[in-house]
């Protein structure tokens, strides 16, 4: 059975342990701010036998973890969101230590369906000027990132798709929200509205777990959407139950 390591054992960390048996993992190592204080928690000794770690830390400890852990030869699977402008040192690191990467602002695999949906939707109305945009979510108060990483990368998306108008961007952090997306484009005539609203965090962390099966033997950096798009294995349907 491949042993996992969780980075970062907050509610995510906590769901991807009790998910881990129905992927096939042995929880072997959990890291949280009392043992992983100033990354002393990621050691050799500690990551011995290891196949995967899971990062659902903060932020700030995203590229130190990267570093750290590629070093140690070990694959990642990145939920944590917020650290973009680190990714090309992230990039470096996965290219110069050889390991395997997984990345994705949102681990739902409806979401990733969202993006394609809204990619094709502002390249239809990129050329009808008539039409204005905007991007708003909302998220549980204790979320630290704002606009999150999903909202931010479907922006991309839309600019990416040929939409060059101003696009209006909100968010809100309210009570236990676990997220809802939504992208809109108004004109005098009409409104159009897509909207992705997660009900739980357990897709999460079930796309990461299937990230972290499927990034078994693997090197490289990966986006989730490759891997549920592109032919890998990595689908909710096909979890065991």
């Amino acid at each position: 059975m491949p042993e996992l390591a969780i980075v970062g054992y907050g509610k995510m960390g906590k769901l991807v342990e009790q998910l881990a048996p129905e992927y096939g993992f042995a929880v072997a190592l959990k890291l949280d701010e009392f043992n992983n204080a100033a990354f002393v928690g990621l050691t050799p000794e500690n990551f011995r036998g290891i196949d995967v770690a899971i990062d659902f830390s903060i932020p700030s400890a995203v590229l130190g973890n990267v570093e750290r852990i590629a070093a140690l030869g070990v694959n990642m699977v990145i939920g944590t969101t917020g650290w973009l402008e680190h990714l090309e040192a992230v990039k470096a690191a996965v290219a110069r230590h050889g390991i395997g990467l997984v990345w994705s602002p949102n681990y739902s695999v409806g979401v990733n369906a969202f993006f394609r949906l809204v990619s094709e939707a502002a390249r239809l109305l990129a050329t009808q000027p008539e039409y204005g945009a905007w991007a708003w979510e909302i998220h549980h108060s204790t979320k630290k990132d704002a606009p999150s990483g999903t909202l931010l990368k479907l922006v991309d998306e839309m600019k990416e798709a040929g939409y060059a108008r101003q696009i209006d961007v909100n968010s809100n952090r309210a009570g236990a929200h676990p997220g809802t997306h939504e992208i809109g484009f108004d004109s005098s005539a009409d409104t159009i509205t897509l909207r992705h609203t997660a009900r739980s965090r357990e897709g999460f962390a079930r796309g990461a777990l299937n990230a972290a099966r499927w990034l078994i033997g693997k090197k490289g950096f990966h986006e989730f959407s490759e891997i549920v798009f592109g032919g890998g294995t990595c689908s909710q349907a096909a979890a065991p139950r």
